[in-house]
């Protein structure tokens, strides 16, 4: 080996050719702690001691190269993920880690990712039939973990950013028409769940949060309503989790054919709690108004099953459950009902989101806007 210098940081040429340096990192259980760079040049080894020295200045980790990005991974989901994130989504971040990121790419050094590696990982999983929504979800959680890891100082960029994740179509809704939701409504009125349905089409609540209320966030007297959770299953359980933003956290105003049927839904109700006896469930989940035949909650997927196979029977075209949503939207700023007030129904974030969304309404009623205002103005 030749050496190139004495103090801390020297470099050294080894015998097979390569270059080494190392610095001293202290004292760790009782031993002193040394950090080797190496590199088939000697700029190369330079640039590594150099990016380590300032990272010891600025207080930084100094990355080591047998840090894995599975390693990694397993890291910034307890100590930066599970902290900051809704649980639902903490357990879709890991489902992601463990059955995909980290069987594919976990085994690469940290700090050796390469944008064609995660390229090439995007690229691969999109033809092997996942949608291009979720590949472009599997990009989202690698580029907020990379992310960490740059504020962390364990890699110098964030090369999933430098990547083409899939291009997802984002198709206009096709809801209802008010004469098709006239039809499904009449129905479904002897169903058990009719009022549920009548919810979804009258309020656009989503799912989630009509099949989280509980008897508790109804008042008749007041003919409100309040959405203060929403009903999930992740980890292989049911949970009542706060709604995802602020916004979505509200209180509706009910019009009296709305309370009328929930009314019948209460009645409906206490006689399956009489039959079931025992067996009723409904109280361990603080009384859900939808619930099944003995008090526990209704699976969505079940429950769109059952919506489809009605919209079947009366020939009518194939929806989401989250259609009635915006169904309801449509109807709203069709009849006239600003586009600030639809957004606090909905429980939209900003006021962005509910035009965005439905921007195809937008243009009929600023027609009928402009029309309004030349009529106002050929007034005589």
């Amino acid at each position: 080996m030749t050496k190139r210098g004495s103090n801390e940081g020297s470099i050294y040429q080894r015998k097979d050719g390569r270059w080494t340096s190392s610095i001293d990192l202290g004292y760790s259980g009782g031993s002193r702690r040394r950090k080797a760079f190496y590199g088939a040049t000697r700029r190369e080894v330079a640039d590594k001691l150099t990016a380590a020295l300032r990272a010891r200045q600025q207080g930084l980790p100094i990355v080591g190269e047998r840090l894995t990005l599975a390693a990694f991974l397993t890291r910034w989901l307890e100590d930066s993920a599970r902290p900051t994130l809704r649980p639902r989504t903490f357990a879709s971040y890991k489902m992601i880690v463990d059955r995909h990121l980290a069987p594919a790419l976990g085994r690469l050094p940290l700090a050796k990712l390469t944008p064609d590696a995660v390229q090439r990982y995007l690229n691969d999983k999109r033809a092997s039939g996942l949608s291009a929504r979720s590949v472009q979800y599997h990009h989202a959680v690698l580029r907020r973990a990379l992310n960490q890891a740059e504020r962390w100082g364990l890699v110098p960029r964030n090369v999933s950013r430098l990547v083409s994740p899939p291009r997802v179509e984002h198709p206009e809704p096709q809801p209802l028409t008010p004469e098709q939701a006239r039809t499904f409504l009449a129905a479904v009125s002897e169903d058990r769940l009719a009022a549920l349905y009548a919810l979804a089409l009258g309020l656009g609540a989503r799912q989630g949060e009509i099949l989280g209320l509980t008897w508790a966030d109804l008042d008749p007297i007041g003919q409100t309503l309040s959405i203060r959770r929403t009903l999930q299953r992740y980890d292989g359980s049911w949970h009542l989790d706060p709604p995802k933003t602020e916004r979505s956290r509200r209180t509706i105003a009910l019009p009296m054919p709305l309370v009328e049927m929930l009314r019948a839904q209460r009645s409906r109700q206490l006689e399956e709690r009489l039959r079931a006896g025992p067996a009723w469930q409904g109280e361990e989940w603080g009384d859900l108004v939808f619930a099944n035949e003995i008090g526990e909650p209704l699976s969505g997927t079940q429950l769109t099953r059952r919506f489809q196979a009605v919209l079947a029977a009366l020939g009518l075209p194939r929806q989401r459950f989250h259609d009635l949503r915006h169904a309801a939207a449509t109807f709203m700023l069709s009849e006239g009902v600003s586009l600030r007030t639809t957004m606090e129904l909905l429980g939209h974030s900003t006021i962005a989101v509910t035009a965005n969304t439905y921007s195809h309404v937008l243009p009929e009623l600023q027609r009928d806007a402009t029309e309004r205002v030349s009529a106002l103005l050929a007034q005589r």
